[in-house]
Formats: C-alpha cells, structure tokens, sequence
C-alpha cells in the first residue's frame, strides 16, 4: 500500500464519522479552468490580485479592473463544476459533510448542489454599488457593459480566480466603465472581498461556529498562505478538533493537520465519495427524477 493509499484511507476514516466541514480553495476549482493562485496552474507570480486601495483609490486601476474582468468574467461563467465539486455535493447529500466554507468566488461549490455554502470572500455573480448600496446580478451588469463597448473583445490570455484577466493597456484604454444605473454616481464594485479587504464579522462568526461545532474539518486546494481561511483551521486544531488536508503542495496549515494528502483533487475527492456514499443504481436514479418532476 502506497503512501498516498495510506492517507486516502485515514481521510475516510475521518469523514465516515459526520460532522465535516470542509473549508475549500482555489486548487479545487483549477479542473474547471479556472487557474489557482500559488498551485501547480498558480498565476501569481505573474499577476498581481487587486487590491481594495487600489481599486477605491485609483481610478486608472478601476478602469484597468472592469475592462479586464469583463473580459475574464466569461471563463468564470463559463466553467462547469467538476469531479471535486460533484464529490462534495454527495459527501453533503449522504449526511458526512454538514456544511462548506469556500473561500472561492466562482460558485461552483453552489452549482454542484452543496448547500449550506457560505463563500467566504462573495461571489462574481453579483455586484455592488460603493455608493447607494444597491446589489444587482453580474449578469445584468455585463448586459449594460456590452451596450457600452459594441464590438470590445481580446484574446484572453490568462485568467486570475477572480476573474481578472490580462489586457493589454491599448484594450483597455478602448474601454467604457459604466456606474451605478440606480444612483448613477456610485462605483461599482463585484461582491467579493479583494485583496486587502475585510470580510464582513458576521460571516467570519458563522464560519468560526461552524468550524467549533465540526467533529472534523477537511481543507481542500488550498495553500492557506492567508490567514483568512488559515484562522479555522487554527481555530479547530486548538479545540482539538481534526484536521485533514487534500492539496498539491505544502500549506501553511500542515502544521495543524491530522492527516494531509499531497494529490490531485480530481482524483482523490471522487475516491473518497465512491467509497463513503455509493452511487444509487442508474435506473432508480432516473426513476426517482421523474417522480419529482411530475
């Protein structure tokens, strides 16, 4: 039995019980073509995330920031849960997994079926004005861009987590922002929490309660380099509460970790729902849908 065999098998064992949380990362979306940022697809070191300051600060950055995200919004949109997802979703419906804190903004975690899923950092489905306070569906806010800059469109090169994609400057100063339609002054902002933002205290508390009222939490891609997502699992180590770790790397949490598997997600996480939550047979599956349907 290999090593990574070994720690699959200590990782089920602890889930079998009930009571996880997991607490997800970049690294599980990266099957679903969305780069992480310090893993094996990381953009990092090429791209630096937006900040708060800058984009309330600065208004070339600002303008820098929607020309780019409307561009690379449409792979976030675009991307499908996978496997990982999809593995998740059944660990929750088969009664082992009781909730998720994803520290992603794509909501594939959602899209999968979890639920609860509280996104730590928000969400690139909603956006919100700085101004008034109004929050309207990206959607919406990408119709009003498009009206605004008939024909603007780029080869997309690289895409950050947060849907930031590289542009060249020429393309971006092409580029038309648009400001809040209800205010019609605000600036508007994506609903998540940038690089040097606060979460809000309220959703920090109800991860906090979630994460003490575990039996187990299980982190899955990711680094754990901020403390954002790090302080629960420092959090549930100091209450004695297990920890396992799923990701390709070291993190800054394998200091905390009862067991920690250094593999791919996509291949580890559908492992783990195989044998803990077996698949219903195809044809009481569909028989089970079509009763819901009528």
């Amino acid at each position: 039995m290999d090593d990574v065999t070994q720690t699959i098998d200590a990782v089920a064992g602890l889930l079998a019980g009930g009571g996880v949380v997991v607490l997800s990362g970049a690294g599980l979306s990266t099957d679903s073509g969305i780069p992480d940022y310090r893993g094996p697809s990381g953009v990092a070191r090429r791209h630096t995330p937006m900040t708060f300051q800058a984009f309330t600060g600065d208004p070339a950055a600002r303008h820098r920031y929607w020309a780019r995200s409307h561009l690379g919004w449409r792979t976030i949109a675009r991307a499908e849960p996978n496997g990982g997802h999809a593995a998740v979703a059944r660990l929750q419906r088969g009664g082992l997994v009781d909730a998720v804190i994803t520290q992603n903004v794509d909501g594939l975690h959602t899209a999968a079926g979890s639920t609860p899923v509280v996104e730590l950092h928000g969400s690139l489905d909603a956006v919100v004005c700085l101004g008034c306070g109004d929050r309207t569906a990206r959607e919406e806010l990408d119709r009003r861009l498009r009206e605004a800059n008939p024909g603007f469109s780029a080869a997309v090169a690289a895409v950050n987590p947060d849907g930031d994609a590289d542009l060249a400057d020429a393309q971006v100063a092409r580029f038309r922002p648009v400001d809040c339609e209800w205010c019609r002054t605000g600036m508007l902002k994506p609903d998540v929490v940038f690089f040097g933002e606060t979460v809000p205290p309220a959703r920090v508390a109800a991860c906090f309660d979630l994460v003490q009222q575990a039996r187990a939490v299980l982190v899955l891609g990711s680094s754990l380099t901020v403390m954002s997502g790090r302080r629960f699992v420092i959090r549930a180590a100091k209450r004695g509460i297990p920890v396992a770790i799923v990701n390709q790397g070291p993190t800054r949490g394998d200091d905390y970790a009862t067991v920690r598997v250094d593999a791919p997600l996509g291949l580890v996480l559908p492992e783990l729902a195989d044998r803990l939550t077996p698949r219903a047979p195809l044809a009481a599956s569909r028989a089970g849908a079509g009763v819901a349907r009528g």
